[in-house]
């Protein structure tokens, strides 16, 4: 699955709906970035590291099994290998 079909949408400060299509149904997904994380990733670009998070899940899981709701500050302490991931580029 190319990332252009990953869906963005700002829902207020720090938080984003994520769509992304599955093979059954379009699975729904809000990501909430606090600027804490931001600092952590030296980023001021919070759709960038969205994007970049929800692409790194898909490595680790399918896009069906995708939870509701992701902080970045669970992703940061249930991969060891995030921050680096995200420190690289792609």
């Amino acid at each position: 699955m190319a990332d252009d079909e990953i869906e963005i949408d700002a829902q207020g400060e720090n938080s984003y709906l994520v769509v992304q299509p599955s093979e059954l149904e379009d699975v729904r997904t809000f990501v909430t970035v606090s600027p804490e994380v931001m600092d952590r990733l030296g980023s001021d670009d919070e759709e960038d590291v969205v994007r970049r998070t929800v692409l790194f899940l898909r490595k680790h899981q399918e896009v069906a099994d995708f939870p509701e709701v992701i902080d970045l500050e669970d992703v940061i302490a249930g991969y060891d290998d995030y921050l680096e991931s995200m420190a690289t580029a792609d």
